[in-house]
């Protein structure tokens, strides 16, 4: 981003909750409770599936990957919130501001295209049992998470140095964090094509991946209909659907977000949006995910010295 000279702006103000005085300490509260709960969740994914040899499946590989991101995720903004809460003057410079955009969107973009990895392993897990563990093996998880990941960090680089705002002394941001679309708003050029830039990048983030899991699950319907056992289609139908909350928990608000025009935005609407997806979406994946299966169960009672 470039700014001119004259009237350079070289920090930001961050309203955040200060717009409701009222509601700091209830906010406070639980942001930390929620901040807390992603770290030993997402945490405990992770020291689970390297402790235990059961969980060494692609499935609980990709799950790694995705507790991870969430913890990286929640870290980039959510210590910040925290601290800004009662704070007079939260501002933030511009190189800092600049950095945590950039780290948001990169592991935003991720976990998106992870979540549609995932999607394509529970395809191949439902529709073709006897030759998953030839499709996903080792080398093939690595590549599709090293993938996500590149893929990720290219969009974002793209998208950050594709931007071009000119500030003319407005520096009062109407969010939590540094946002995009809440910096696009202060700049005084025309942002025409930043808008179109954003918009582009968000289809190929957003639309492409969710409408891809979306098909991935019509097929994998199609092939859980086609198991006889009764007790085999809910076995297949509770490990989707685990994957499919969290696909639409993640997806619904960010789409809401940044794919419509920016004209018809709200900025305080989209800033709690942006907390919905970027702090409780962290936090519920373990719980959606994994804290309730049978396998995380079990691998937890041996940690815990228990026979299974």
């Amino acid at each position: 981003m470039t700014m001119n000279n004259a009237t350079a702006v070289f920090e930001f103000l961050l309203i955040g909750i200060s717009n409701y005085p009222e509601w700091k300490g209830t906010f406070f509260t639980l942001v930390l409770m929620t901040y807390l709960s992603t770290l030993l969740g997402n945490g405990l994914i992770i020291f689970l599936t390297y402790f235990d040899p059961h969980l060494h499946t692609p499935m609980y590989f990709f799950l790694s990957n995705l507790s991870f991101l969430d913890i990286c995720y929640g870290t980039a903004s959510m210590p910040q919130v925290l601290l800004h809460c009662f704070s007079t003057h939260p501002y933030l410079s511009y190189p800092q501001c600049l950095t945590q955009m950039s780290v948001s969107l990169a592991l935003s973009t991720a976990e998106c295209f992870l979540l549609a990895v995932m999607a394509y392993d529970r395809v191949v897990a439902i529709s073709n049992p006897l030759r998953y563990s030839m499709v996903m093996n080792g080398p093939v998880c690595v590549w599709l998470a090293a993938t996500s990941w590149g893929a990720s960090l290219g969009l974002t680089a793209m998208l950050i140095l594709s931007l071009r705002l000119h500030f003319c002394g407005a520096k009062v941001v109407n969010h939590f964090v540094c946002e995009i679309l809440s910096l696009i708003k202060l700049a005084c050029s025309d942002t025409t094509l930043n808008e179109l830039m954003i918009l582009i990048t968000s289809i190929f983030t957003l639309l492409l991946p969710f409408g891809f899991v979306l098909l991935s699950y019509v097929h994998i319907a199609a092939a859980v209909l086609r198991i006889r056992s009764a007790q085999g289609r809910l076995k297949a139908f509770f490990t989707c659907g685990s994957h499919l909350t969290v696909v639409t928990i993640f997806y619904g608000p960010a789409i809401s977000m940044y794919v419509k025009p920016q004209s018809k935005s709200s900025p305080d609407k989209d800033k709690f949006i942006s907390v919905f997806y970027g702090a409780l979406t962290p936090m519920l994946n373990p719980l959606i995910y994994s804290l309730r299966n049978k396998d995380v169960k079990g691998a937890m009672r041996k940690v815990m010295g228990k026979r299974t």
